[in-house]
């Protein structure tokens, strides 16, 4: 039995030691330099006094280096917490001061970054000289059920809350989706999740379990998608894991025209929901290879469903987030805890399983709100996590994913899930991206929508007619040039929120 993930690394080393594990922009080192540098980074932090067993923020751009740092604080019997070098200061130190670490890493030009932060922690700058440094064996006393990493997720209060992730919980999410998806030591992964996003965890450790190379794209290839296509067709890119936005910009420069060759054979997504628009655009361009929608919130270590594409859709269909994933089982309970088992009826996403985080870091109280016993066993202890999502089975037996009970409003006496509404906007043509928030001050559905063909208002409702009910229909239009995006690539709600709702 596998006692913690490092021992991906120790076996990999074995087999491909002289091999690319990672590549950046700044250059590549092979799993036998991997693992020298992370003990190296675990020795010195044993050295400066680090005993285990405690968080270990991580401020270094996503990089090679930062990838080190990760693995070095696991070597030392601890676990780590990613950091984004360009979020705000002062999330930053609200996150430092939730956790309030005796040590953390750092690369020496963002020290900067802690100036005023109101705390003893003792900051250690990572850099040549440390790798350098003396390695002790591989020692680590991390067991499975020890956490592995720390990830900040936003919180309704405004303050982020620390998602802890345990090695066992990596192990069964990391082997279901080796074997289901066939990855091996030939692909070639394409990286697009900054670290602090846990998509970023399938990337890092199918890479280490498997020995396939991982290639972290420079952030502002994606700014530009016809490079973006000609960067994985130059890398032989056959592996990507991305968030839908992503791909629906390259649909709407239509960059898949560019490409010179069929490098992809595995493309899947998560994050947010995709349309069937967008898929159907990739698998028009990459007919043989493999499209796989997966869904899971960061408290049940990044997935908990998957759905491999081997049908049809229109484009105007709910694309189906799936069946569980291997160690995770699914319970859709309705506001009186029982099970909905009948099609169509929609009910709560809870998750049982080793997919389960521990709870959120310094936060008991949120922990038990939300990791709950499960209401339909009466006789021993067993958790579950209430996700808050909507969902329901449709005729195949398929889970589809509803919205947020959160993104749920009643207009006009009506109860709406207004991702019902972006899905049907989306499958319009001439409509590029769109996003649906609700006006609770002046009871208005607003719609914000990019569109190079300059779609009225009413050609939008022509649209809409056939796929909507009147009362959803959007009753404010805004057409922008850009719907902003957050640092993981998804719509930035928060920011429309504020800058559109009461527009």
């Amino acid at each position: 039995m596998q006692h913690n993930i490092l021992e991906y690394l120790e076996k990999t080393v074995i087999k491909f030691p002289n091999k690319i594990a990672v590549e950046d922009e700044n250059g590549s080192v092979t799993f036998r330099q991997l693992r020298q540098n992370a003990l190296s980074i675990s020795n010195f932090l044993i050295k400066n006094g680090y005993s285990g067993c405690k968080p270990v923020p991580v401020l270094v751009n996503k990089s090679i280096m930062a990838i080190e740092c990760f693995l070095g604080v696991l070597y030392a019997g601890g676990f780590y917490v990613p950091l984004d070098v360009s979020n705000p200061k002062r999330r930053i130190h609200s996150i430092l001061e939730n956790i309030a670490p005796d040590f953390m890493l750092l690369d020496n030009k963002y020290k900067d970054i802690l100036s005023g932060l109101n705390n003893t922690i003792k900051c250690l700058v990572v850099n040549e000289d440390v790798m350098s440094e003396q390695q002790f064996e591989y020692f680590s006393s991390n067991i499975d059920t020890d956490p592995a990493y720390l990830i900040n997720t936003s919180g309704s209060t405004g303050n982020p809350k620390g998602v802890v992730i345990s090695h066992r919980s990596v192990i069964d999410y990391i082997d279901w989706a080796s074997d289901t998806y066939g990855v091996n030591e030939s692909h070639i992964i394409g990286n697009q999740a900054p670290f602090v996003f846990d998509n970023s965890v399938l990337d890092i450790y199918l890479m280490i379990s498997t020995g396939a190379k991982l290639i972290l794209i420079p952030d502002k290839t994606f700014m530009f998608p016809v490079n973006l296509i000609n960067y994985i067709d130059e890398k032989k890119i056959s592996f990507i894991f991305w968030v839908p936005s992503i791909m629906l910009n390259v649909m709407k420069v239509n960059a898949l025209k560019s490409k010179k060759s069929d490098s992809l054979s595995h493309i899947l997504f998560a994050g947010e929901v995709m349309h069937a628009k967008v898929l159907n655009y990739w698998r028009e361009h990459y007919p043989l290879a493999i499209f796989s929608n997966l869904y899971g919130p960061t408290e049940i270590t990044v997935d908990c469903t998957y759905y491999i594409f081997e049908r049809n859709f229109d484009n105007n269909d709910e694309l189906p987030i799936g069946f569980p994933c291997k160690n995770s089982d699914i319970l859709i309970l309705n506001e009186d805890n029982n099970l909905v088992s009948t099609k169509d009826k929609i009910g709560e996403l809870c998750v049982r399983g080793s997919s389960l985080a521990l709870g959120y870091y310094n936060d008991f109280e949120k922990t038990s709100s939300v990791f709950i016993q499960n209401p339909l066993n009466k006789n021993y202890p067993e958790r579950i996590y209430r996700t808050g999502d909507l969902v329901c089975y449709n005729e195949l037996g398929e889970i589809l994913y509803k919205g947020r009970k959160d993104f749920q409003i009643k207009h006009m006496g009506y109860r709406i899930e207004l991702g019902e509404i972006e899905n049907a906007i989306l499958s319009l043509n001439g409509i590029d991206n769109g996003c649906v928030m609700y006006d609770r001050e002046d009871k208005k559905i607003v719609l914000l929508y990019e569109s190079k063909q300059h779609l009225s208002q009413k050609d939008i409702l022509l649209g809409l007619h056939d796929l909507l009910p009147k009362y959803m229909l959007p009753n404010k239009f805004i057409m922008i040039e850009k719907i902003p995006l957050n640092i993981n690539g998804k719509i930035d709600r928060a920011r429309i929120s504020d800058e559109y709702t009461n527009a």
